[in-house]
């Protein structure tokens, strides 16, 4: 008989399925929204692996549930529907009601003396969920495998969850998962690609990086000098399969910083990056500066990083396609230096354990730039401090186009003509600089800090 311990252990299951030889993208984790962004009174939409999803908060279980994104009736889409008032999720279409679990509860078209509800062709799939580190995660394969399945954290804030002072953003964006995390492990691109926004082409050295190990369920590596030529310290990389990575690093200046990417894959040539930087500060003053930085500000700058390979990384991951993708990923890129050694480690994983996520499918066509800086749809819409400082600042525009014509018109006759002008042109002035804030709520940059 197993010890409970030893059973414990028997029961849990890897990331990526059971077959050595192969990574299932779908028998894993993935964070899909951060929870201050959800309401608990509206639905949300998400699509995972291709799977469109309905979230909302199940009052009577009081946690928040991912259905897929389709009544069983007619197939219409249950995120045009609401939340009924006894908290059951409710079709737009045609009234059909469903619980936590997906089970019909009701059909308002059925004679009392039918029981059709009772069917499994009435039920909706339900996605496991649950809440980490302040992201809602959803299990994309068999529900019976959840609750064995590890779900991926950020190890060293689960270790220690005592002063980690921590910015996050979240952005949807216009390539796969595969290339955003190529990116991400790739530190040698910091200094040319981020110039002037959080990088220095000044810091361009030689990147020696080392894979310390390897196998399925992702790697470790390496940075000994580490970066900025060495003025920051080691640095150390954990890739977690199939979708989380993070850089860790630890100097005498900041105190211990990590780098953290979750990669949530949408659709083919689509992802969610949730960027997450945890900070352990040598002293109190920058963390106290971040924790009073509105959030929505911060979303801003990040956004402008995001920006700097938006555009070429679209391209190149078509350019990678036409050569024949992954597998020809050798012949394809030219890695003549140790800089590329997570990169080659990334695409070996993926060749190794055939870990396509979307395999045999074909990008879509390649988008305008006014569709690749999209910050609204990509971003606002789904963020809710971002879309509470658009309102507010929408709101004050308003008024303050309201009191520039009442001042021009009614000030002139009770203070001098003078006043009345620096009064109304105060308000104009201050109209226009809102006016530009406002637009970075919409639309990124068209030409990067780097180039200008």
């Amino acid at each position: 008989m197993l010890t409970e311990e030893r059973k414990a252990q028997s029961d849990v299951l890897s990331a990526g399925g059971v077959d050595p030889h192969r990574f299932d993208w779908t028998e894993a984790w993935y964070p899909v929204y951060y929870v201050e962004d959800l309401d608990k009174t509206k639905l949300a939409k998400f699509t995972l692996l291709g799977q469109d999803l309905v979230i909302w908060w199940d009052e009577q279980a009081t946690c928040w549930r991912a259905f897929a994104d389709q009544c069983p009736h007619r197939l219409a889409p249950l995120s045009e529907g609401r939340l009924a008032s006894d908290g059951l999720l409710e079709c737009p279409y045609h009234g059909w009601a469903f619980k936590g679990d997906g089970r019909c509860d009701r059909i308002p078209q059925q004679r009392p003396d039918q029981a059709a509800h009772e069917s499994k062709r009435a039920c909706v799939r339900a996605f496991p969920t649950a809440e980490r580190q302040g992201l809602l995660f959803a299990y994309a394969g068999l529900p019976e495998n959840a609750d064995r399945v590890k779900i991926p954290l950020i190890e060293p804030m689960a270790e220690s969850s005592e002063g980690w002072i921590c910015l996050n953003t979240f952005r949807d964006l216009p390539y796969d998962a595969l290339t955003l995390l190529e990116n991400v492990l790739d530190a040698s691109h910091v200094p040319f690609t981020h110039h002037r926004s959080v990088g220095n082409r000044a810091n361009a050295a030689p990147v020696e990086l080392e894979v310390l190990a390897a196998d399925k369920h992702g790697f470790q590596g390496f940075w000994a000098e580490g970066p900025r030529k060495g003025t920051l310290g080691q640095q150390h990389t954990t890739f977690i399969a199939p979708a989380l990575m993070w850089h860790d690093l630890t100097s005498k200046q900041f105190g211990r910083t990590l780098t953290v990417v979750y990669a949530t894959p949408m659709r083919k040539g689509e992802c969610r990056v949730f960027a997450r930087f945890p900070f352990q500060f040598a002293s109190k003053l920058p963390g106290l500066f971040i924790q009073l930085t509105p959030r929505w500000y911060s979303h801003i700058g990040n956004n402008n990083v995001l920006e700097d390979d938006q555009i070429f990384l679209h391209y190149q991951e078509r350019y990678l396609a036409a050569k024949g993708g992954s597998s020809n990923f050798a012949q394809a890129f030219y890695l003549p230096t140790r800089a590329d050694t997570f990169v080659s480690g990334l695409r070996r994983w993926v060749n190794e354990f055939e870990a396509d996520p979307f395999p045999g499918q074909v990008l879509p066509p390649a988008q305008p730039t006014d569709v690749l800086l999209d910050r609204y749809h990509s971003h606002t819409m789904h963020c809710a401090s971002c879309r509470n400082a658009l309102t507010t600042i929408q709101r004050i525009r308003l008024a303050l186009l309201i009191v520039s014509l009442m001042t021009g018109i009614l000030l002139p006759a009770v203070v001098s003509p003078v006043v009345a002008m620096i009064a109304t042109l105060s308000a104009i002035a201050v109209w226009y600089g809102l006016g530009r804030l406002e637009r970075q709520f919409y639309e990124g940059r068209r030409v990067p800090l780097r180039n200008l």
